[in-house]
């Protein structure tokens, strides 16, 4: 692919190339920059015919617009002819002072790079998918005697098989809960395994067939991975006729206990597929699609169908849509959302979609395997679809309903601080440590949509910060965090950048905190501190603002609720942040402290011992022989534990 950029120092040069009337009569005038359709017109005079991608950007850098042609020149000319574009790309057009393109081998190249740019480079005026989430897979681990079954996020792991994905956690941990009741694997990691002595509770219940402590052997639990496998891969149908002639054979020889045992596992088997159009049969492997618009906004509910069964479903709401068509809305996110997830055989959506033939070829291209896209008008599949089609509008009426409500109190705030406009985002900070130790500050934001729970950030105090000094841990805070954003503003990324600045505190606080933002020449954010009033009562908060006396609301005010809500996430969030970092340094405290033990000799004997307690009341001979331990670590080891052992 050879990348070409049009810009506006390269553009102001053509036009006063030494062919120009000017530059023959030795007078060089001074070029103003380009803008709008005379950019375009200016790129297309060396535009290539071939196919492509091309950017659209603003006068910051920043992309405006990413689109893909079959013919690069083709599909650029027609964003001259201003009048025929609608009213969103008229104003992008506007706005353009150069462009860029990269041009490709095929159509299909192309429009896999134009979803990888509109998902990283999120233009203002493309659709852009809102998903930044990772997916659950089930994982089944190969390189074992006896695999684990387990919950997987992130990077494929090497050595595993993995399942999916699954629209949530809720629903992979339903699918596993039920795997466990059939097929009786473990769920544990490899450490627990090696040190378990005795059985753990889901052999109790049935839910483990217990091969840690021998209640299996190796060929029976090797036939469980099997028919998990089958299960797994949509072979269900002979997999529930062996298990009821197993459950036959075992109550016919009168081992009544392992014919119950069967009884219950078949009963799960079917309790997974009870339903035809939760867990469609005619559907193999299928996502499933169903668009719904309202209100001047869309909402997508995606089904992921695999192995004929519903591993669960999620609703999206892409931005930019108010004058998009549903086909159009459907394969642009269709595009974006296989960017970095496999794809399945068959995609169903309930709207036919411009360029299906070329989505499929680009998604194909990107499976190394056909894929179909299907718009189905009757029988199951049809079903299936509806009731994707049903999910998506309720749930964008609820949205519709929140944020009705959410645009009501954001216009309360407005009034109730002073401000120009309702707030767009709203920015909470907090701090959490204890003494001084594993110090945490975090940021909450709110907004339109309720809480942006994806716009949250972790920061990790560097110091040196007195113990209990939170004013100094708000400053590193708020330095690190608009040390960011005053790059983003001056790069043209105004996205980030708060209306408001709520902290837990004050008179003091507010005036620390606003002494930081005029340090970093923060301006243009409404500070505002709360402060719990007397004995610490909710509903009697003082707020301070600087630019008016400190006051109260009234104690049912709907603005007062939602601003303690506020405070009250941020500081939930700042203790759950520390606990889990605490957490995190407890488990191996101990093993830190010994000499000649680093990450790898700890990760060993953690793997060994199962944890540090393990580890603590291991004895000499057990630490000499635990793999990868030689004899002077496994004594510093030991004679760390036991200071009155003396070696001998």
């Amino acid at each position: 692919m050879d990348e070409i950029t049009f810009s506006k120092e390269r553009l102001m040069r053509a036009e006063n190339s030494p062919n120009t009337p000017e530059a023959q009569s030795g007078e060089q005038a001074p070029a103003a920059p380009l803008k709008g359709v005379e950019v375009i017109r200016q790129a297309l005079k060396t535009m290539p015919l071939s196919p492509g991608v091309y950017r659209m950007l603003g006068e910051k850098g920043d992309v405006l617009y990413v689109g893909k042609a079959l013919a690069l020149k083709k599909r650029v000319v027609s964003y001259t002819h201003v009048n025929r574009l609608p009213e969103r790309l008229r104003r992008m057009v506007s706005e353009t002072a150069s462009m860029e393109i990269v041009t490709t081998h095929t159509e299909a190249e192309a429009l896999l790079l134009e979803a990888n740019y509109i998902k990283r480079m999120k233009p203002r005026f493309n659709i852009l998918l809102r998903d930044d989430k990772s997916y659950p897979w089930l994982m089944l681990t190969d390189g074992h005697p006896f695999p684990q079954i387990a919950k997987h996020r992130g990077k494929p792991v090497k050595g595993a098989s993995l399942w999916g994905p699954f629209a949530s956690a809720w629903a992979v941990n339903q699918t596993l809960n039920l795997l466990q009741r059939v097929f009786l694997l473990r769920s544990c990691a490899d450490s627990v395994f090696n040190s378990r002595s005795r059985p753990c509770l889901l052999f109790q219940i049935k839910r483990c067939s217990g091969p840690c402590v021998d209640r299996i052997d190796q060929a029976d639990y090797a036939k469980l991975v099997e028919q998990a496998r089958e299960f797994l891969s949509g072979k269900d149908h002979a997999l529930r006729e062996d298990m009821s002639a197993e459950m036959h054979r075992a109550a016919e020889a009168l081992d009544f206990e392992r014919a119950a045992t069967m009884r219950d596992r078949i009963r799960a088997l079917a309790q997974m597929q009870d339903s035809s159009v939760i867990n469609p049969a005619s559907l193999q492997n299928a996502d499933v699609f169903g668009i719904w618009q309202e209100g001047g906004q869309a909402c997508i509910q995606v089904f992921f169908i695999r192995g004929g069964r519903n591993n669960g479903n999620r609703s999206f709401f892409p931005a930019h849509t108010q004058d998009q068509e549903p086909g159009d809305i459907l394969a642009s996110f269709i595009a974006q959302f296989y960017d970095d997830k496999p794809c399945p055989a068959q995609v169903l959506v309930n709207h036919d979609l411009p360029e299906e033939a070329l989505l499929s070829e680009a998604l194909t291209l990107r499976r190394e395997r056909k894929v179909e896209i299907l718009h189905p008008m009757r029988g199951e599949k049809k079903q299936v679809l509806d009731h994707a089609v049903a999910n998506a509008r309720d749930a964008l009426h609820r949205k519709l309903a929140e944020s009705a409500g959410q645009a009501r109190l954001l216009e309360g705030v407005a009034q109730v601080l002073g401000l120009d406009a309702p707030p767009e985002r709203i920015e909470v900070y907090d701090n959490s440590h204890i003494m001084g130790s594993h110090a945490y500050g975090v940021m909450i934001v709110g907004g339109p949509e309720g809480f942006d729970r994806r716009a949250y950030r972790k920061f990790l105090i560097k110091g040196p910060v007195t113990p209990g000094d939170d004013f100094g841990m708000m400053r590193e805070v708020l330095e690190r965090r608009f040390g960011r954003a005053l790059k983003e503003v001056a790069e043209g990324d105004l996205s980030n950048w708060p209306d408001v600045l709520l902290i837990d505190g004050g008179a003091g606080q507010y005036s620390a905190v606003r002494g930081v933002l005029d340090d970093l020449g923060v301006t243009g954010v409404k500070l505002v501190g709360i402060a719990k009033g007397p004995d610490r009562d909710a509903g009697r908060e003082w707020f301070h603002t600087g630019d008016a006396p400190p006051f109260q609301l009234e104690p049912r005010d709907p603005v007062l609720y939602y601003l303690q809500r506020l405070r009250d996430e941020a500081h939930r969030f700042a203790i759950t942040t520390h606990r889990a970092g605490r957490s995190k340094t407890l488990v191996t405290s101990e093993l830190d402290e010994i000499p000649g033990v680093g990450p790898a000799r700890k990760k060993l004997l953690l793997s060994t011992f199962g944890s540090a307690r393990g580890v603590k009341q291991a004895g000499l001979a057990e630490l000499e022989s635990a793999p990868g331990i030689n004899r002077e670590t496994a004594r510093a080891v030991y004679g760390h534990f036991h200071p009155d052992w003396t070696p001998g």
